[in-house]
């Protein structure tokens, strides 16, 4: 037996079981194999560092980093680097999994964070049950996205997954996996919710999680359907709302559509990849939605490698819009005393501050992948990052002094591995 990867190498047996443990969120026994208890310790990392030419914000992976390269720190370690664990068990048809994830936080530490931590029971063949902290099901990679090794490029694009940067909840799946022809399916159900505390205290709540989400595999080709909604809580922008209350009814009707207190969200995604061996190209789109500060927008990317020996040449284009305003007028002046008109002023400066946080981006990329030996990749990324239509698009910790739509050139290198 061997598994074939996103950069070639055939794999090992060992190796190949070792990997599929430590990615797939369906590892587990059939029903019918012996009761006999079984664990197995894997885990995966990341060692990176990145460069960029911005020196009035920072480009980062994910709005749930502290920091990254550019205004902080010209040359950072923290955008891309991680290390994960997990604990897998198994029982005849009873399975457990635990993974552990450090990388870093909103709060600048690499506190470890339990990514992972569910049971699973199959029962039948083709029909599993889990219950427990389990992967949003959401996007192509989504039971991979913070394992590097598994993918060609430096990091998920993220005009694409930065839309779902919470990539797990708490409650039930079940997965039922048929077939017709030579083509294989899972259509999975979920249901759930997920309670994280960001900093100091500040905390984001999605309650009411309830998606479906289908793949589906043919030879070369694997593509995937996702569609989830959830009711959103979070106190970010609560002081902003509460002076805007104070304005009265037009200040009231401007708190009560952006303040993020039990709002709707949907995400839809779609992604194919076809991977035939010496080449392979991947596509993924997605779309999010909610009536509240966060906004919503529309993504894709497109990526696509040639496979020589160890090597893997590989470009990509991502961009992500608006498909809510990044401006608002805010409260009106007219007719306003001078003091109150002033601070109207700064309260609706402060509104479309936020408002310029929904990501308007575009990214062209260019790398190499060198697949050193069986268990580690090494990677050397170039990205053209253009924020558009007055945003700062995905970078974070943006200055006084930042232009938007100015585009940020950055430089990655990381090493992958999986053990």
């Amino acid at each position: 037996m061997v598994l074939q990867h996103t950069s070639g190498t055939r794999l090992p047996a060992a190796f190949a079981t070792c990997v599929l443990a430590c990615l797939s969120p369906y590892a587990g026994a059939a029903a019918g194999e012996p009761a006999t208890p079984a664990w197995k310790l894997s885990g995966f990392g990341t060692l990176g560092a990145v460069y960029a030419d911005s020196r009035d914000a920072d480009f980062t992976a994910s709005v749930l980093r502290a920091d990254g390269a550019g205004h902080t720190q010209a040359w950072s370690p923290d955008v891309d680097s991680r290390l994960g664990a997990q604990l897998d068990l198994r029982l005849g048809a009873w399975s457990g999994v635990l993974q552990v994830v450090s990388e870093q936080r909103l709060d600048g530490s690499y506190r470890p964070q339990l990514e992972w931590a569910n049971i699973k029971y199959q029962l039948t063949p083709d029909l599993a049950l889990r219950a427990g902290r389990i992967a949003l099901p959401v996007f192509l990679g989504a039971e991979s996205r913070k394992v590097g090794y598994t993918i060609p490029w430096v990091r998920p694009p993220v005009e694409v997954y930065g839309a779902l940067p919470v990539s797990s909840s708490d409650g039930l799946d079940a997965t039922w996996r048929w077939s017709t022809g030579p083509v294989l399916h899972a259509t999975q159900v979920f249901a759930g919710r997920t309670d994280q505390n960001l900093h100091n205290g500040l905390r984001i709540q999605a309650k009411h999680i309830v998606g479906l989400s289908h793949s589906i595999e043919r030879g070369a080709l694997s593509a995937r359907l996702s569609a989830a909604g959830a009711r959103l809580d979070t106190a970010i922008g609560e002081d902003l709302f509460a002076i805007l209350r104070g304005f009265g009814p037009q200040g009231n009707r401007l708190a009560d559509r952006y303040e993020i207190r039990d709002k709707r969200v949907s995400m839809f995604s779609a992604g194919m990849s076809y991977d035939p061996g010496p080449w392979f190209v991947t596509a993924e789109c997605g779309r999010t939605r909610t009536d509240s500060l966060l906004g919503g927008g529309t993504s894709a990317y497109v990526g696509a490698g040639l496979r020589r020996g160890a090597l893997t040449p590989y470009a990509g284009y991502a961009q992500v819009r608006a498909d809510f305003p990044t401006h608002d007028p805010g409260l009106a002046l007219e007719g306003l005393p001078p003091p109150l008109a002033a601070a109207a002023s700064q309260v609706n400066a402060g509104l479309n501050g936020y408002l310029a946080t929904i990501p308007v981006q575009s990214t062209w990329s260019a790398g190499l992948r060198w697949d050193a030996a069986t268990n580690i990749a090494l990677k050397l990324q170039f990205d053209r990052v253009q924020p558009r239509e007055g945003t700062r698009g995905a970078l974070i910790n943006n200055q006084p002094g930042f232009r938007p739509d100015h585009a940020v050139h950055v430089g990655s290198v990381a090493m992958d591995f999986v053990f």
